[in-house]
């Protein structure tokens, strides 16, 4: 906690928590007495208009979250676009920040980088949004990615990484940052995986995961088979020939070869 932080806590008219009994420990310990409401993703849409009406009297309110920073995987982005839409003044007080600590300790490329908050917690649904990554990957995207995970999914969500994106690509798992039991581990996606598969993880969860490696093909060559497949065949047909090369999602790659069909 900065000062700047304990003394806007202190002097605001109302403190938004995600959890106000978590909130409540960290507000004792700075001797802070304002007065607290949760704000969470099942009462914030509710919430606005009466917050929008308090802000419109002069009070002025903080939001903050239970580990981390509001709007990243938290509550508040409802809240803030409702208060930017309505002309009112927003600010931040910086503090600790789970996705940039874990890309900050992970030795891997700074940046670019890319957040993305929660996979999906089913298989399938996982499965596809990695799979378009990936194929974003292939049409050139090249970034360090980063994602939060609950510690019971995270030697699955680590295997199915490590089919979809390549078992080599290099990677770190940290857990608890800013915490009393720090730790981030580093290795291959594959050996990440076998780790936590043998010894389950607690706590906070952050995953990062290096750019493609150059050895890499997949990631360097759907533009370029597309617009070869493109020069005979349909843009369907196109798609679901490279679609089975690459093993990509049939939909996917037919969304790119109908960028690339109308460039051309």
């Amino acid at each position: 906690m900065s000062h700047r932080a304990v003394a806007t806590l202190e002097t605001v008219d109302l403190i938004l928590c995600e959890d106000t009994r978590t909130s409540a420990r960290l507000l004792r310990e700075y001797g802070i007495h304002t007065r607290t409401r949760p704000l969470h993703d099942h009462n914030e849409d509710r919430q606005i208009p009466a917050l929008l009406d308090a802000l419109g009297t002069g009070q002025r309110i903080a939001v903050i979250s239970d580990a981390g920073t509001p709007l990243m995987s938290d509550p508040g982005y409802r809240l803030v676009r409702a208060v930017v839409a309505a002309g009112g003044h927003v600010t931040a007080v910086p503090g600790p920040n789970a996705a940039v600590m874990a890309l900050t300790l992970s030795g891997l490329p700074p940046h670019p980088f890319m957040f993305s908050g929660f996979l999906p917690p089913r298989e399938a649904a996982r499965r596809e949004v990695l799979a378009q990554l990936h194929a974003a990957e292939c049409a050139g995207l090249s970034a360090t990615l980063i994602w939060h995970e609950a510690p019971h999914r995270l030697a699955e969500m680590l295997a199915t990484l490590a089919d979809v994106m390549g078992s080599d690509r290099p990677a770190a798992v940290a857990r608890e940052l800013t915490k009393r039991f720090e730790e981030v581990r580093r290795g291959t996606v594959t050996e990440l995986a076998a780790h936590y598969a043998d010894n389950p993880a607690r706590g906070e969860i952050t995953v990062v995961i290096g750019p493609p490696l150059q050895d890499d093909s997949t990631a360097t060559d759907l533009d370029t088979q597309l617009r070869e497949a493109l020069r005979t065949l349909s843009v369907k047909d196109a798609a679901a020939l490279v679609a089975g090369i690459t093993s990509l999602p049939r939909r996917t790659v037919y969304a790119r070869a109908l960028e690339l069909a109308r460039e051309t």
